[in-house]
């Protein structure tokens, strides 16, 4: 069974590196009904510690199978499975007991950073601090910084950022080359939507409207047909070049209260000050709730 193990888990590899998403699919489905006919999907301190590596390196193949087939849940579900095997793991170095334990092929750090990210992407910040605070823990105790991996880094750096409210900066990080690897990057897409999203709603809120050619680089798109695009998604209005955001009953009740005569504010701003406003107006609802 071992021999029939290390022979998927090869395959399961070469599939994953030809981008052959099925067929991995297909390896793993048969590794995993092995696993459970060995009892080792969930280590044991009866379970050979060869045995147990070689089940968290098939469930970390696993979990890359889901990012690069872009299933958030399977991921979640591979990355939850896999705890026990870094705690059992952990436990048999602790111990000395490490004849047969197999740490070189281990994904922990990279596994992990990509679930941080995934929360991020998500929203789900109080989760993110709850596995980050266990890191840095973990990282003391060895004598570590946790900023030290590059996988964790990542994640960490842009949580700051967005935290500050530098949309711009955490768009930038997403782009440029400290992404740790390919698979950081489709998260990093999911991340870029969720704020586009944030700061289309937060304009909404503070402007009538804006000029297409200004929301381009608000929202980080590539063209003012991609603006266009967007627009008639949030059911925005379209008209001589601008974007006019649905109005608020409140806003429009004050509006009517305005003097008769009184010219309308004509919102004509540069891309940075129109990103710096957004962020001062996220800012200000955050404080509010």
């Amino acid at each position: 069974m071992a021999s029939e193990l290390r022979s998927l888990a090869s395959e399961l590899r070469t599939a994953l590196h030809r981008k052959q998403l099925d067929t991995a699919a297909s390896y793993l489905s048969r590794a995993k009904h092995i696993l459970l006919q060995q009892n080792a999907l969930i280590p044991t301190s009866s379970t050979p510690p060869q045995l147990v590596s070689l089940a968290r390196e098939i469930l970390e193949l696993g979990a890359l199978t889901s990012i690069r087939r872009e299933d958030a849940s399977s991921f979640t579900r591979y990355y939850q499975q896999l705890q026990p095997f870094y705690d059992a793991e952990g436990h048999l170095e602790t111990t000395g007991s490490t004849s047969g334990l197999d740490l070189s092929t281990s994904q922990r750090s990279k596994i992990t950073g990509l679930y941080l990210l995934l929360l991020l992407s998500v929203g789900n910040t109080s989760q993110f601090h709850t596995v980050l605070e266990g890191l840095v823990v973990e990282a003391s105790l060895k004598g570590h910084n946790v900023e030290d991996d590059s996988y964790i880094k990542y994640p960490v750096e842009l949580e700051r950022s967005l935290m500050e409210g530098s949309y711009d900066k955490a768009w930038r990080e997403t782009k440029s080359e400290r992404v740790p690897s390919e698979d950081f990057s489709l998260f990093s897409n999911v991340l870029v939507r969720t704020i586009r999203r944030e700061i289309a709603d937060c304009s909404e809120r503070a402007y009538p409207s804006l000029p297409i050619s200004n929301a381009k680089n608000l929202l980080f798109l590539n063209s003012e047909g991609a603006v266009v695009e967007f627009a008639q998604e949030r059911d925005w209005t379209l008209h001589d070049g601008r974007i006019y955001f649905p109005t608020d009953p409140e806003s429009a009740a004050a509006d009517e209260e305005q003097p008769i005569g009184q010219p309308e504010k004509e919102i004509v701003l540069s891309s940075a000050t129109i990103i710096e406003n957004s962020i001062g107006y996220a800012r200000q609802l955050e404080t509010i709730v």
